[in-house]
């Protein structure tokens, strides 16, 4: 069998030694801050045998060109990164913190001999006190790794055997490391839910006196409270959309603690207007103008070279006149979800699933029609998983503005009790649109009625939710010299020239997706924002070198789309 051909791409983004000693957590911020990020020893341990892989650039994931490893761990292989560190007495405070972004899938921690905890999961957050470890001077972090891409932990796109709509799986950590030092009686998390008009704040932790200062167009803005929430109006109240993305900056005061973070005045919910249900921002129908975003790198796989990466995709995906990112089956880390509401762009967020994928269930089937009455059984462990990564994904997002929806299943992968889950998460946030089941094998319960259509032209029915194509395009085409595989291409529908693309899109748009808004499209998402290993049916190349698009004539599309849903929705509102 012929060798498959696949190349070496690399971003435009700089990979400065330090590009990413940024403090990575925009939404809580302490001037306590100690990078734990570049240089590391990687070790290997497979069947009781240790030997050295080599020096490692954390936080790119091992897999990656930027880690300067570029190896897989095999089956039964534990990759172990170990780093010595010089702490500066200055930098102790009552309490140290240690913070992990992420990492796949088991990481188990040590620290200056001292076991502190096993994580389990890819995606989220994790943190542990290490206070009574830590000391002023020379200190060891010892973090084991095993990832055997365990389906019963949601694991994303990642496939052992790549190809196709399966991309290449990471391990180890792929997000920053980084401690702070905090007083004993410190804040712990803070929970802001907006309004129109203002915010409500809950705090975990902190002295039971606490200030709060809000940085507005008419200057600050104090407030004191005691215990742990408080309701506070702003005059005036600027709100939150893509084409203004207005963020209030605040500084949370108790007692020794200071934490510094912002918040957004926007709601997201539905609306009836002239007997049909839209998806609606800030109490108005508006039109999500959304493009799929697996946030895959050519060259960090998982995290590009820098956080350029992230405002790059962003800023571009903008010029084309988009609104919304569809964040596909990733958790990306805290940057990127604050440059995407600072640059004003709005997030759909989906969960990460879990459970084995079935051709002939989640792809075979409902590509002939047949999108009812299938499910998956999920043992008990997978349950307890995605449900936990669900909820903390939640926690973790929740005062992010740019999030305004999450999808819950996708095309059936994994699917189990859909309208228990929807149940449990709509409940944890009302404040958040879900689509339950994106794509098909839809239950009773969501807040929208999800399609993806590929392969014939798009004939939407009128429905009681809000219709969300969720998923379509697909188009092809492979750019020589900026392609991943020489010999695969993966797509929908192919085309060798790019101006044949280009018109191809522009036809989708005008011709198939203007006329379903006359019947109450709301939202809808292209793929995709670029090439993913074998998939050419990007925007942009996968080493972001090339625009596929015009953007001339993408800017042209979406005003059409704009003013074709602005005239349909034109008439009495009423919001839910």
């Amino acid at each position: 069998m012929k060798k498959i051909q696949t190349v070496r791409l690399q971003t435009p983004f700089e990979n400065e030694a330090n590009a990413w000693d940024i403090y990575p957590r925009p939404q809580m911020k302490r001037e306590s801050f100690f990078s734990l990020n570049g240089d590391w020893t990687l070790l290997s341990i497979n069947n009781d045998k240790k030997r050295v892989v080599g020096m490692i650039k954390v936080p790119f994931p091992p897999e990656s060109a930027l880690s300067e490893i570029e190896k897989t761990p095999k089956e039964n292989e534990k990759y172990v990164y170990v780093r010595t560190f010089i702490v500066p007495s200055e930098f102790l405070r009552a309490r140290t913190l240690l913070h992990f972004g992420a990492c796949d899938q088991i990481a188990k921690v040590t620290f200056n001999g001292k076991e502190l905890g096993e994580h389990i999961g890819g995606y989220l957050p994790f943190s542990f006190d290490i206070t009574e470890h830590i000391h002023a001077g020379k200190n060891t972090l010892y973090i084991e790794i095993r990832d055997t891409l365990d389906s019963e932990i949601p694991y994303g796109k990642q496939r052992k055997k790549r190809g196709g709509m399966w991309y290449t799986p990471i391990s180890g950590i792929w997000q920053p490391i980084w401690m702070e030092s905090v007083p004993e009686n410190a804040i712990r998390s803070i929970r802001i839910t907006p309004s129109l008009t203002g915010i409500s704040i809950e705090t975990e932790g902190g002295e039971e006196e606490k200030i709060l200062t809000v940085e507005t167009p008419n200057g600050l803005r104090e407030y004191c409270f005691s215990g742990n929430k408080t309701e506070i109006s702003i005059e005036n109240p600027i709100l939150w959309t893509p084409e203004h993305p207005h963020l209030y900056p605040l500084t949370l005061k108790s007692g020794e603690d200071t934490v510094r973070s912002y918040f957004a005045l926007r709601t997201v919910g539905t609306v009836r207007v002239n007997g049909k249900n839209y998806l609606a921002l800030n109490g108005k129908p508006y039109f999500f103008h959304g493009i799929l975003d697996q946030g895959y790198y050519s060259d960090g796989i998982y995290l590009p070279a820098s956080p350029e990466g992230f405002r790059f995709d962003i800023r571009t995906m903008k010029s084309l006149g988009f609104n919304m990112l569809r964040k596909h089956i990733k958790i990306e880390p805290d940057l990127f979800y604050y440059e995407c509401d600072r640059l004003g762009m709005i997030v759909f967020q989906d969960m990460v699933n879990s459970g084995d994928y079935s051709f002939f269930l989640d792809t075979a089937l409902p590509t002939i029609g047949l999108k009812k009455g299938i499910s998956h059984r999920a043992s008990k462990r997978r349950r307890e998983l995605f449900e936990r990564d669900c909820e903390e994904t939640l926690r973790h997002l929740y005062n992010h503005p740019c999030v305004c929806a999450y999808t819950i299943f996708n095309e059936g992968w994994g699917q189990y009790d859909a309208d228990r889950i929807y149940e449990k998460l709509k409940n944890i946030d009302p404040s958040r649109i879900f689509d339950a089941t994106s794509g098909w094998f839809a239950q009773t319960k969501s807040d929208v009625k999800s399609e993806h259509i590929y392969f014939k032209k798009i004939n939407l029915k009128p429905n009681e939710k809000p219709l969300f194509l969720s998923e379509f395009g697909g188009y092809s085409h492979k750019v020589e010299g900026h392609s991943f595989n020489l010999d695969r291409n993966y797509g929908y529908r192919f085309f060798e020239k790019q101006e044949d693309f280009m018109n191809a899109l522009e036809r989708l748009y005008l011709d198939e997706i203007v006329p379903m808004i006359q019947r109450g499209l709301c939202a809808a998402v292209l793929t995709q924002v670029s090439d993913v290993e074998d998939e050419t049916n990007g925007l942009l190349t996968y080493d972001r070198q090339v625009l596929k698009a015009d953007r001339a004539r993408m800017n042209a599309i979406a005003e059409t789309l704009f003013s074709v849903f602005e005239n349909q929705t034109s008439g009495s509102e009423k919001a839910k």
